[in-house]
């Protein structure tokens, strides 16, 4: 199995034959642990988790230098958004421009605390609003303006 391939086993192997199970990892930088009654996991050596955690970080440091660092390198960083994130073509020009300034800074922030949780969660956030531009009829709708008002929602802790 190559370097780049993902070993995957049941979790059930891991606690039955724990030593095969773990020796997979000399072969596999990951294994993934698939679970019946939740979600799969990934198994790695901490090396390989450092290791991975120090490439994110000196990627997001890189791009927030080079977007930070003249006037002509936001443009530089606009060109290649499509490229990395083909539905950014969906976004309106001044959105586009949004989203790489909140991205450079949620992975600088991000990489401070060490979790990304919260840069996956902006990519999806981005990503469904590109999905609704993408949708005449579903942007129309959200644009149309509604002669109706419903009021104050209730708080839903309250609501039975």
């Amino acid at each position: 199995m190559g370097s780049n391939e993902r070993a995957a086993v049941n979790f059930s192997e891991l606690v039955n034959k724990n030593k095969q199970t773990l020796a997979r990892l000399k072969d596999a930088p990951r294994l993934v642990l698939h679970r019946r009654d939740g979600e799969d996991l990934v198994l790695t050596t901490a090396a390989r988790a450092e290791q991975d955690q120090t490439v994110v970080s000196a990627a997001t440091r890189m791009l927030a230098a080079m977007a930070r660092r003249e006037p002509g390198s936001m443009e530089l960083l606009l060109d290649i958004l499509p490229d990395a994130f083909p539905w950014v073509r969906f976004l309106p020009e001044f959105d586009v421009h949004a989203f790489a300034v909140e991205l450079v800074d949620t992975m600088r922030a991000a990489d401070s605390v060490g979790n990304s949780a919260a840069v996956a969660q902006m990519l999806t956030a981005w990503q469904h609003t590109a999905e609704v531009h993408s949708d005449p009829e579903l942007l129309a709708a959200l644009r149309r303006d509604h002669d109706e008002d419903y009021g104050a929602a209730p708080d839903p802790r309250t609501t039975a």
